[in-house]
């Protein structure tokens, strides 16, 4: 609860700073409430009660403060990596603000518990990035992502809202534990406008995930927008994206969960094949990225899918996002750094073992983690999720997965073979701001201690 006021109260102060003058302060102020807000979760963490705010639209139990952890710490590393991104003195203010209004709404996504709030933080986490893409002015890309993003965006929107009204018309309520009763008590008799509902709002909340089939924005947007903003998206907006839809559907509509696992089963198979198989052909880095977030999007909605109410789904999700965003920020601080040239194919990592070699090395231990490769984080990442499918009836969905997890490999591996068997064009070593080495060298350590000791982390979020 607390997290969630500092969070936003961070942004308002940052909108301030250009009336009082303290602009250069913003950065460390900003990494500090971070660390207070991340405080205040284990605080929280501590106490057997939960919080609830607004007539309980809003309620920070377990589940909401173990997921709000996931996305606090996720952001503090990336504030580190895309320091120079704030350095701008004329856009410092508007790019802290915006980025920490889009933290707040993925807060409220971890803690809603009606489909008002859920709104609302769907909508103050994407208004934010839709300029956030586009924050590259001088570019086209940037502009043509930031107007896509927008476009597609609001059509989600849109189905969402539509979603909800017809839900909100069978079942005259907005909570979710209500539309949980009334699906109890009304088993058999849901009328249609109910069931064409579930599924509207279902399709909106693929599209923030970019789930196949609704994931023709993500390569453009992830390739056209700055690659900080990119990484922002594919790490923190996914993490809130998915507390969202396992609440919604494991909670809300479990009880109608004939509707929609057949959707969802056809979603998550199609994802499988068109993001790995796509992926596969890129030349451009941030493209395989986006396609590779697609694959891992279809990962985590296996366990909305097994629709399984325990403690394992919540691990099982939890603990991927966790080691999927610590991969990712890796991942993409070396990316942008070994980038800088303008070079965003493989070959720009072509001899970067010889010019960096720790960098090498950890960009190798990221791929080798979302590749799901032992002993990464992303290989027992994977395993829960099995762990949570294995006794429903998609077991071909776990066949799938396993073969086209092999083609994902090969794509990973792309990046792996071209900073140790290519030779680079030029001797010249990569240069490295000694924040963003540390980003990356703590988040490879991270990756490299939760994938030692998973049992420990999973046992963290038993309650």
């Amino acid at each position: 609860m607390l997290s969630l006021f500092i969070v936003s109260g961070l942004g308002v102060l940052a909108m301030l700073a250009e009336i009082f003058k303290f602009k250069k302060y913003v950065f460390p102020i900003v990494l500090g409430g971070l660390i207070g807000a991340l405080g205040a979760l284990y605080m929280e963490w501590q106490t057997p009660k939960s919080y609830a705010l607004f007539d309980n639209m809003i309620v920070f139990d377990k589940m909401a403060l173990a997921f709000s952890g996931v996305i606090i710490v996720t952001a503090f590393f990336w504030f580190i990596f895309a320091n120079d991104y704030f350095e701008e003195e004329s856009n410092v203010v508007d790019h802290t603000a915006l980025v920490l209004f889009a933290l707040t709404g993925a807060l409220m996504l971890t803690a809603f518990k009606n489909m008002t709030t859920l709104f609302l933080g769907v909508e103050i986490m994407s208004i934010p990035l839709y300029v956030l893409a586009a924050s590259k002015k001088r570019y086209l890309a940037s502009n043509e992502a930031g107007f896509k993003y927008l476009i597609m965006g609001s059509f989600a929107s849109g189905f969402l809202l539509f979603g909800i009204a017809l839900i909100y018309g069978a079942t005259g309520s907005f909570d979710i534990a209500e539309i949980r009763q009334y699906l109890t008590d009304n088993a058999g008799t849901v009328p249609s406008f109910f069931i064409a509902g579930v599924v509207m709002m279902l399709v909106a909340m693929l599209f923030k995930v970019s789930a196949a089939p609704f994931h023709f924005w993500a390569p453009d947007v992830y390739q056209g927008a700055p690659t900080v903003i990119t990484a922002l998206m594919s790490t923190i907006v996914k993490t809130a994206a998915f507390i969202a839809i396992l609440k919604l559907f494991m909670i809300g509509f479990s009880g109608a969960a004939t509707v929609w696992s057949g959707v969802l089963a056809a979603v998550i198979a199609l994802s499988l094949i068109i993001a790995n198989f796509t992926a596969a052909v890129q030349s451009n880095v941030k493209r395989m990225l986006a396609y590779s977030s697609i694959s891992h999007a279809a990962f985590m909605l296996m366990v909305v899918l097994a629709n399984v109410r325990s403690n394992a789904s919540v691990s099982g999700i939890l603990y991927y996002s966790l080691a999927y965003s610590i991969g990712s920020i890796a991942a993409f601080t070396v990316f942008y750094n070994v980038s800088r040239n303008g070079n965003e194919t493989v070959e720009g990592f072509n001899g970067l073992a010889k010019r960096n070699p720790l960098l090498a090395a950890c960009m190798t231990v990221a791929m080798l983690s979302l590749a799901g490769i032992p002993v990464t984080s992303g290989f027992f990442a994977k395993y829960f999720v099995f762990t949570t499918l294995i006794g429903t009836e998609y077991k071909w969905l776990l066949i799938l997965a396993v073969l086209t997890s092999a083609v994902g490999v090969y794509y990973y591996f792309k990046i792996i073979i071209a900073m140790y068997f290519k030779n680079a064009e030029t001797t010249e070593p990569v240069f490295f701001e000694t924040s963003n080495k540390l980003v990356v060298i703590i988040t490879t350590l991270i990756t490299l201690i939760i994938g030692f000791i998973p049992d420990v982390i999973t046992g963290l979020f038993v309650y």
